[in-house]
C-alpha cells in the first residue's frame, strides 16, 4: 500500500490543480442548451441495416459516441477494454491471467457468443481470438454500436449472443488528425498517431498507426506475473469514396504484430509442475470493403467482403503450438427504402477456418452459405415492427433457421421495445479453458452438436430534456451448451451438456444531462444458472455476479477541459475449480479523471483502482496443481494489477481540435 500512495499522492494533486484551472468557469454557468437529445436522433446506425437514427430503431442498439468514446480513450489508450467494460450489461472477463487475455460477456452468456466487427466486418475472424480485445485501440473509431440478444437473423452463429461493431470515423472536410502519448504507473507506455482527410473531391482516406508496450508485474512476489508484458505495432490506413457520387465505397487494411509474455518469471520455479514462462506471437493481416450503389430513387445494392488471416506461436510451458485462423465474407444485399416500410435481403458465403503445425486433429474448416431478410414497417407514426430470418447452412453442422422479431411503440416521451430472437452456435475447439491452456490436454471433437439459443427483453424507455431512462428485462435459454469434461488427471473432451443453461434479469440506466454536468447510473441484477456435468441439478454460472452497479459524474466545457469520477460495484461471484473458495468477494472500483485543454494541446490524467483492489491480496493466483484441461491458475474473479495511474498528452492537428 506504502508504494500506492506514494504514487497516487502526486497525481491527485496534479488533478486537483486542474479541477482548480477549469473549476472557475463554473461558477459563471453556462448557457448553452443541452443538445443531445437532438443528437442522438441523427445518429445512424448501421448494425441494424435499417438505415434508422438511433431514437427510431425498434430494436434496442447501445451506442458509444463522442465526448463518452473519448473519455474512455484517456483511460485505456491501447485498446477498447475499458470502453466496453464500463458498459451496462457487459462484462470483460480475463479468460487467461498468465497472458491477459480476455473475451466479452453480454448479459452473462460466455464470451464465445458475442460477434465482434469492424464496420459490419469480421476482420478480427470469425470467432474473435480472446486477445482481441486487446489488440484493438480506440482512437480511430467514430461510434460504438452493442446489440444484445440472439443476433444470428443479422449475422449467422458467431452472433447467437450479441454484437459489438466499431465504426470507424469518416473523414471530415480538411486534413486533422491526433497524437497521444500515454504512461502508466505499471511501467506502460502507449502512441498512437491518427490522421485523416480529403485526396481528391470524391475520395478521402485516413490512417492509424500504433506502438504500445508494457512490462511483466510480479505484484505479489510469487515469481508468477500478475501483468502479462506485451509490445505491440500496428497499422490501419482506410480509403473513403463518398463525395458527390452515385458510389459510396469504404475500403480498409490492417496488419498487427505483438509479442506477449507471462506466467513464470524464472526458468527454474517449478519444472515438475511445468510452472514455466508462457509467450504468444500474434500477426494478423486484414482486408476488406463495403460497396453501396444507388440503383433507383429508394433501392440501394451493398456489396461487401474481408478476409483475415492470423498467425499464433503459443508456448504453454514446455509445449509449444502454431497455428493459423482464417476468415473470409462475401455478401451481397438490396435494400429498398419505401414511406412507411423498408426492407432488405441478401446472400452471404463465410469460410472459418483454423491449421495447427503440432495439432492437425484439430484443424477445421466451415464453409457456410447464407440468405438473409429483414421487413421494417412502420404501423403509424408511433408505431414499427421489424421481422428478420436468416437460412445458414453450416458445412459441419448443418441448416440452421434463425429468426427475430422486435417491436417498437414510442408514445410521446416514453418508449417500448419488445425482441425475441433465436441463433445458433458451431462449436470449435476453443472454449475459455483451451485458449487460456491450449489443446494438448483436448481430446479430438467428436459428436457435438450446434448449441441453440433463444433471447428475448422488453425495454421500457424515458427521455425528455436532459434526462433519460430504460429498464430491460432480459432473458436467455441455452441449449446443448459445449463444456469441457474431465476424462482423467490430464485429459479433457468437449461435450454438449444435458438439459439448458438459463439467464434471467434486469438492467436499469439512467442519465442526466445538463451542460456542463452529465450524470449516469446503472444496475443489473442476473441470474445465470447451467445444469452441473453430473446431471443432477443446476448451479450459479461461474464468473456472472448477481448484482453490479455502476455511477459516472462528468464536469466538462468544451475548450477547457474535463473531470470525472467513476464507481462501479461487481457483488459476489460464484467460482469454479478454484481450490481456495467457492464465491467472491464482492469490490469497489473507483476512479478519477482530469483532462487539461490549452488549444491545440491538452493534458489528461486517469487514476483506476483507488482502493487497490487486487485478487492476490485474497490468495494465490496459482493453482496447488496443473488442472486436467491444463490451467496453471484460477479463474480471474476480481482486478489483478491493483492500482494503475496514467498520465499522457494529446496534439489535435488541423480541424480536429
Amino acid at each position: 500500500m506504502q508504494i500506492v500512495y506514494q504514487t497516487a499522492v502526486p497525481l491527485i494533486v496534479l488533478l486537483s490543480t486542474l479541477i482548480l484551472s477549469v473549476a472557475p468557469a463554473v461558477a459563471g454557468g453556462d448557457a448553452r442548451l443541452d443538445h443531445h437529445h437532438d443528437a442522438l436522433e441523427e445518429v445512424v446506425v448501421h448494425v441494424t441495416r435499417s438505415h434508422r437514427g438511433l431514437a427510431e430503431q425498434p430494436t434496442r442498439v447501445e451506442v458509444i459516441a463522442g465526448e463518452e468514446l473519448e473519455e474512455k480513450l484517456m483511460m485505456r489508450p491501447g485498446n477498447i477494454s475499458m470502453l466496453l467494460n464500463e458498459t451496462g450489461g457487459i462484462r470483460v472477463q480475463v479468460t487467461a491471467p498468465s497472458i491477459g487475455a480476455a473475451n466479452i460477456r453480454t448479459y452473462g452468456l460466455r464470451g464465445r457468443y458475442t460477434q465482434l466487427l469492424a464496420d459490419g466486418l469480421p476482420i478480427y475472424g470469425g470467432q474473435a481470438s480472446s486477445l482481441g480485445l486487446l489488440q484493438i485501440p480506440p482512437s480511430d473509431l467514430g461510434q460504438v454500436e452493442i446489440v444484445k440478444g440472439a443476433a444470428s437473423a443479422m449475422y449467422g452463429s458467431q452472433a447467437m449472443g450479441g454484437v459489438i461493431n466499431l465504426v470507424s470515423k469518416r473523414p471530415g472536410e480538411t486534413p486533422s488528425g491526433e497524437l497521444t502519448v500515454n504512461t502508466t504507473s505499471r511501467d506502460g507506455n502507449d502512441f498512437s498517431a491518427y490522421f485523416e482527410g480529403p485526396l481528391t473531391s470524391e475520395f478521402s482516406a485516413s490512417i492509424l498507426g500504433g506502438y504500445h508496450r508494457q512490462n511483466e508485474q510480479d505484484l505479489d512476489a510469487d515469481n508468477w506475473s500478475d501483468m502479462p508484458g506485451y509490445e505491440r505495432f500496428l497499422i490501419r490506413p482506410r480509403l473513403f469514396l463518398d463525395r458527390h457520387t452515385d458510389l459510396d465505397l469504404f475500403i480498409t487494411a490492417g496488419l498487427m504484430i505483438e509479442n506477449r509474455f507471462g506466467g513464470a518469471l524464472n526458468d527454474e520455479i517449478d519444472t515438475a509442475l511445468e510452472l514455466l514462462p508462457q509467450d504468444q506471437r500474434t500477426e494478423r493481416l486484414d482486408l476488406g470493403f463495403v460497396a453501396e450503389t444507388t440503383i433507383s430513387d429508394n433501392a440501394y445494392f451493398q456489396v461487401r467482403s474481408s478476409g483475415m488471416q492470423q498467425r499464433h506461436d503459443h508456448r504453454f510451458g514446455l509445449l509449444m503450438e502454431s497455428d493459423r485462423h482464417e476468415t473470409t465474407l462475401a455478401e451481397a444485399s438490396i435494400t429498398n427504402l419505401l414511406t412507411n416500410m423498408s426492407w432488405v435481403t441478401g446472400l452471404s458465403y463465410q469460410i472459418d477456418q483454423y491449421e495447427s503445425e503440432a495439432l492437425p486433429n484439430f484443424d477445421y474448416k466451415y464453409s457456410v452459405p447464407a440468405v438473409f431478410s429483414q421487413l421494417d414497417y412502420d404501423i403509424s407514426e408511433s408505431m414499427t415492427v421489424v421481422a428478420s430470418i436468416r437460412l445458414d447452412d453450416h458445412s459441419e453442422y448443418g441448416s440452421h433457421v434463425s429468426p427475430r422479431a422486435s417491436v417498437f411503440y414510442k408514445p410521446g416521451f416514453w418508449s417500448l421495445r419488445a425482441t425475441w430472437g433465436q441463433g445458433f452456435y458451431a462449436p470449435t475447439p476453443f472454449i475459455e479453458e483451451t485458449e487460456a491452456a491450449g489443446l494438448s490436454r483436448l481430446q479430438p471433437l467428436a459428436l457435438l452438436q450446434a448449441e441453440g439459443a433463444e433471447t428475448w427483453s422488453v425495454d421500457i424507455g424515458y427521455s425528455a430534456g436532459t434526462v433519460e431512462a430504460d429498464l430491460t428485462l432480459f432473458g436467455s435459454s441455452i441449449d446443448r451448451a459445449v463444456r469441457s469434461s474431465p476424462v482423467s488427471t490430464e485429459l479433457v473432451r468437449l461435450i454438449n451438456q444435458e438439459g439448458v443453461s438459463r439467464n434471467r434479469g434486469v438492467e436499469a440506466v439512467f442519465r442526466w444531462r445538463q451542460t456542463p454536468w452529465t450524470v449516469s447510473a446503472n444496475y443489473m441484477y442476473l441470474k445465470a444458472d447451467e445444469p452441473k456435468l453430473n446431471g443432477l441439478g443446476s448451479a450459479a454460472v461461474p464468473l456472472t455476479p448477481e448484482h453490479s452497479a455502476g455511477m459516472v459524474a462528468m464536469w466538462e466545457r468544451h475548450g477547457s477541459g474535463r473531470v470525472g469520477l467513476e464507481l462501479y460495484y461487481t457483488g459476489k461471484q460464484s467460482l469454479e475449480n478454484n481450490p481456495y473458495r467457492m464465491q467472491s468477494d464482492p469490490y469497489l472500483h473507483v476512479g478519477l479523471l482530469g483532462e487539461l485543454v490549452m488549444g491545440r494541446f491538452s493534458v489528461f490524467i486517469n487514476l483506476e483502482n483507488l482502493l487497490d483492489v487486487r485478487q492476490t491480496r485474497k490468495e494465490s493466483l496459482l493453482l496447488p496443481a496443473r488442472s486436467p484441461v491444463g490451467l496453471w491458475t484460477v479463474d480471474a474473479w476480481a482486478p489483478l494489477e491493483g492500482f494503475i495511474a496514467n498520465v499522457g498528452f494529446r496534439l489535435r492537428i488541423g480541424a480536429n481540435q
